[in-house]
């Protein structure tokens, strides 16, 4: 509770320590001469969170806002640039700014502020709903995927390879555009974790096949059972997108696609293809 409702403020004071979130410039240099990519401004480091290669963050703990540090750290051997793959490199760094976790009281004033209850017990009530409500949901969840997992086991497939590749490109476009919501480009990325893009794409490759072979055999139960998405599930999910972009229902439907609509009436029948193999299984 304290943890989600925590807010990062400014201690410009202070020296950066584990957990910290620390705003800096940098700049990286191999051999004296600045690489492609390697340059940032107004980053937002978390300090322990190993985003960036080799030993970066560790040597950031105890400077302070308006030091200029040099960092020393060597490119893994893998590295996805091979120009850079094992060599040492310099980056010239600023710290800009230093923020650090302020936990809240928590009291009724507090649940006040953070929900529509008047008081903490009424807010831990409702939290422990929602918690007990996710953790049926993620045993339902649970139950479909071991469920499906057997029907496929059962049956005889040949994916193409280009099929998985398409469906592995798919998923790591999905992983770009989810930590670009958080801040952080995809090259930014790849650039301080020292992960080849080819290395992404074999790592879901084994979730890319599953993921292909649950969807082919939903589509038979759906082709089998005469499952059709009704207009009111359909409108159902648009507002659940809504809720989640935090727009209105309307935008939503609006910005979607002809294509994009019949792939959401798609989903909705394969959920409840999977509900429908999962209530007849034992």
């Amino acid at each position: 509770m304290k943890e989600q409702n925590a807010r990062l403020v400014a201690a410009d004071d202070k020296a950066i320590e584990e957990g910290d979130q620390a705003t800096i410039d940098f700049e990286g240099f191999v051999d004296g001469v600045a690489f492609e990519g390697g340059k940032g401004e107004d980053y937002p480091l978390t300090i322990g969170s190993h985003s960036f290669i080799d030993t970066f963050e560790d040597q950031l703990v105890g400077k302070k806002v308006g030091e200029e540090v040099e960092v020393n750290v060597t490119f893994p051997e893998e590295y996805q640039a091979k120009e850079l793959a094992g060599k040492p490199a310099m980056f010239k760094v600023t710290i800009k700014e230093i923020k650090v976790k302020e936990y809240p009281k928590v009291d009724d004033e507090f649940a006040q502020e953070v929900s529509e209850f008047d008081t903490l017990a009424e807010y831990k009530a409702d939290i422990k709903k929602g918690l007990v409500a996710k953790k049926k949901e993620a045993a339902a969840a649970e139950k479909e995927s071991k469920v499906i997992e057997e029907i496929v086991k059962n049956s005889e497939m040949d994916i193409p390879e280009k099929m998985i590749e398409a469906q592995a490109q798919q998923m790591v476009e999905e992983f770009a555009q989810n930590i670009a919501m958080q801040g952080i480009s995809f090259d930014q990325y790849m650039q301080f974790t020292g992960s080849t893009v080819e290395q992404l794409l074999e790592q879901v490759k084994p979730q890319a096949k599953a993921r292909i072979e649950s969807s082919l055999v939903l589509e038979e139960v759906v082709k089998a059972e005469k499952i059709e998405a009704t207009d009111e599930e359909f409108e159902k999910e648009l507002e659940d997108m809504a809720t989640r972009y935090q727009m209105e229902k309307e935008k939503v439907a609006d910005l979607l696609s002809d294509d994009d609509k019949k792939n959401l009436r798609n989903d909705i029948c394969l959920k409840k293809a999977a509900k429908f193999v999962t209530s007849k299984a034992k």
